[in-house]
């Protein structure tokens, strides 16, 4: 191979060119970059070519001969002083932060650490063998098919993760399932869109490394919460790379539904100091982390995950960038969620609303206008900030889901914050003038209990984690209705399938965005373990030929209901005010014997009912809309009067969740709230 020219320091990474590549990385404390070349197969190493030229922190040049499929990796020399933040060592081959596709999964091996036991620095050994190399290739090409462009106001978000959501589907065939091929196939989309689901949110897809305590358990991280190189989609979902991610995107645009990815940005598979040397800690570890003030060795873990990406510094803020807007483009990917999002947005000094990560992504013309979701906390100073993130993002509201929880499970004195959340939760969002959709409304996700399991469970069932059951949260405010677990009384089972149904009801009635989460639809269970991350098995995936059809179809009727009802949805505060010539206020608050909530209703301590009467002017052609509500969280049925349906109108039941299809098969209103149970009346023009 030919001596390599200058190149250019543009763009970072490597990029085919006629004739060869052009080699680009940056690295503020390097003494030098090698570039690696691997043979097809991505096992023996080839030749190493030092990049000839530096301009400014970046190494570069040109090499001849590089041609698409071709295998690489990086080797960066410099000086080894952790007290320093620096931790270069040419031994270990590293993952070009910039590849776009790699030729196998990460997979820990002892030479991949730099750290040797007692302390000591690097011993040589070279990680090139246990190492995916990554894979040259050239531009991609965006997605083909349309971006649906969902309006907040209609959004209906599904979290999923992909090989759980597909791994036994009946109707995706076997080679796919687990991938986002699987997740394109029609018979996955087909369920999406029967539930009317507009968004799913997908767990991360980017290329992560198992924690270091894991293989020894026998397990091996599912969640991907442990990202190593940002732009590749990993190769267990995406075995066809970014394209697999578009074809999937062009499907889900197809039926009309968005795509937002769960990032990870706030740290790397890395770790902490004695973590594997992979990526970014071999190439600028003093630039791309965030280390202890005056303990360069040690790094701040804001994230509790071993380190923390330092995104006030350019390098790190520009690759983040970068990586969002490759999924974007050549992914196709409509919006995203990003974890621990306050990590993001922390300068030295603390959490910033203005911070540069935050007006970088307000600012750039691809990224600004999608869907932006923050989950507003991390476990670093000050770190819970529900509320404080830019007025266009949407942000996980635990709070909501805190507050219907302890509704349902009978804790005293929740009415009056009941009708805050239901009603978008004004007090967090309202006085930045932000619109109710921005509250990512949610019972269950990812991380806790399934809905099946908050209604089953007391106590997490974590022991399959291998940590004694020490991990994941104690404080699920779930019951099990005197039984804890697995119950075959048929009593026991039925009030809990009725509990389920009220908190779904609950979830789609209220303002704000409401997050579905896996499998809650069908049923799902985890079995008690409340912190599923490392389960990849029947334990977190969908078990399809058991599933709950008729709660599916039950909250399929929810979210019509709610989709066809702007009483339910619109996205305005509610003000208990006339908001047009009829003088219906858009909110009544009724106690329900019939009267107006007063002080004492509302800080009762023994407060289990409460009604809500919605109604939405006439707007763009659309009638007005009027939407009556009553939940009763007793153990008792309650009388209840109705208001008075308008002139020419009639009330008709659409929700009765104490019916098994929580659907009423008569439509005629009922005279009290049963116990346990929501009930929804909707005004039909009278025959």
């Amino acid at each position: 191979m030919r001596v390599p020219a200058a190149g250019s320091p543009e763009p970072l990474g490597l990029t085919l060119v006629p004739g060869g590549a052009n080699v680009a990385v940056f690295s503020a404390h390097a003494t030098a970059i090698e570039l690696c070349l691997f043979d097809a197969a991505g096992e023996a190493e080839t030749g190493r070519i030092r990049l000839p030229e530096r301009t400014g922190d970046v190494f570069h040049g040109f090499v001849p001969g590089i041609a698409a499929g071709r295998r690489y990796g990086l080797r960066a020399h410099g000086p080894w002083d952790p007290r320093q933040g620096h931790r270069f060592d040419a031994s270990k081959l590293l993952v070009d932060p910039y590849a776009t596709a790699l030729d196998r999964r990460f997979a820990l091996h002892a030479s991949q650490s730099s750290v040797q036991p007692g302390g000591r620095g690097p011993d040589g050994t070279d990680s090139a063998p246990f190492m995916p190399k990554a894979i040259a290739g050239p531009a991609l090409a965006p997605p083909r098919t349309a971006r649906p462009c969902v309006p907040w106001d209609r959004t209906v978000l599904y979290e999923m993760h992909v090989r759980g959501f597909t791994k036994t589907h009946p109707g995706v065939p076997a080679p796919l399932r687990g991938t986002l091929a699987g997740l394109a196939q029609p018979a996955a989309i087909a369920h999406l869109a029967g539930l009317g689901v507009t968004t799913v949110e997908l767990l991360p897809i980017a290329a992560w490394i198992d924690e270091r305590h894991l293989p020894p358990l026998g397990l091996r991280n599912y969640w991907g919460y442990n990202p190593v190189a940002f732009l590749v989609p990993d190769p267990a979902l995406a075995p066809g790379g970014m394209a697999e991610l578009a074809a999937c995107t062009d499907a889900l645009h197809a039926a009309g539904i968005e795509v937002v990815l769960d990032v990870v940005f706030n740290h790397t598979g890395e770790s902490d100091e004695h973590g594997p040397t992979l990526s970014l800690r071999g190439l600028d570890n003093a630039t791309y982390y965030r280390t202890l003030p005056g303990q360069g060795e040690r790094y701040a873990n804001d994230a509790g995950c071993g380190n923390t990406l330092a995104l006030e510094r350019a390098p790190a803020l520009r690759l983040v960038l970068d990586a969002l807007r490759h999924f974007a483009r050549a992914g196709g990917v409509d919006g995203f969620r990003f974890d621990l999002a306050t990590t993001l947005a922390r300068r030295a000094d603390g959490f910033d609303p203005a911070a540069p990560f935050l007006q970088a992504i307000g600012q750039d013309p691809v990224l600004r206008g999608l869907k932006l979701i923050a989950e507003p906390w991390d476990i670093g100073p000050g770190g819970y900030r529900l509320g404080a993130f830019p007025p266009a993002w949407g942000e996980w509201n635990d709070r909501y889901r805190d507050a219907v929880r302890r509704y349902w499970r009978g804790d005293d004195a929740m009415t009056g914050e009941l009708a805050t959340r239901l009603a978008g939760s004004a007090d967090i969002f309202a006085a930045r003038s932000r619109p109710p959709s921005r509250s990512i409304n949610y019972l269950a996700a990812h991380d806790g209990f399934t809905l099946a399991d908050l209604v089953s469970f007391q106590h997490k069932r974590n022991d399959a984690n291998g940590e004694s059951n020490r991990d994941g949260t104690t404080d699920n405010l779930s019951w099990n209705h005197g039984v804890e677990g697995p119950s075959g009384d048929p009593a026991v089972m039925a009030a809990r399938s009725r509990d389920v149904r009220g908190l779904l009801a609950t979830l789609l009635l209220s303002r704000g965005t409401p997050m579905l989460a896996m499998g809650d639809e069908l049923g799902r269970t985890q079995g008690g373990n409340n912190n599923a991350y490392a389960q990849d098995n029947a334990l977190s995936w969908i078990d399809w030929g058991n599933a709950d059809g008729a709660l599916a179809r039950f909250v399929a009727a929810l979210v019509a209901l709610r989709r066809d009802h702007p009483a339910l949805r619109a996205d305005r505060w509610l003000a208990g005010r006339p908001c047009d010539a009829s003088g219906i206020p858009d909110v009544e608050w009724r106690h329900p014997e019939g009267r107006a909530m007063d002080a004492h209703d509302w800080s009762h301590p023994h407060g289990r009912c409460l009604a809500a009467v919605l109604y939405a002017p006439a707007e763009g052609g659309r009638p007005a809309d009027r939407v009556a509500a009553g939940l009763n969280a007793g153990r008792s049925e309650v009388r209840v009067r109705w208001p008075d349906a308008r002139a020419g109108f009639q009330w008709v039941a659409a929700v009765d969740t104490s019916q098994g299809a929580g659907v009423p098969a008569d439509p005629s209103v009922p005279a009290s709230l049963p116990s346990r149970s929501v009930v929804v009346l909707v005004e039909k023009p009278s025959p």
